[in-house]
């Protein structure tokens, strides 16, 4: 399978995951966004740059949902609810917010 951004074919697996990391880029985050249904805010941004720190510099690192509720607590400066996530990504922050920051796949179960 493959998306087309900006006049450019990029590979994705069946599930549409990028195939290749390095293909990444905001543009292709907001067409992966829109076959998802959702619109980028903010918000959003906050997670996909937190999903991609921690795969990128702390060893491919996929976090799971409590995790990213305790990250975004810190950075947005209140506590954030599991409820608070899945309304950004309502298929799964961990796996659907990783699909629209350009990550692999995650095989994790997901969750706690």
């Amino acid at each position: 399978m493959a998306i087309d951004v900006d006049g450019v074919s990029i590979e994705t697996n069946d599930n549409g995951y990028l195939v290749n990391l390095d293909d990444w880029s905001e543009s292709v985050s907001h067409a992966i966004a829109a076959a998802e249904g959702i619109e980028l805010t903010e918000r959003h941004w906050d997670l996909i740059n937190y999903l991609r720190s921690e795969y990128i510099d702390n060893r491919e690192n996929q976090p799971n949902t409590r995790t990213i509720c305790k990250a975004m607590s810190d950075a947005w400066g209140e506590k954030v609810a599991q409820s608070d996530v899945y309304a950004l990504f309502p298929l799964d922050p961990s796996k659907q917010g990783g699909k629209v920051a350009g990550l692999p796949e995650s095989r994790r179960k997901g969750g706690y």
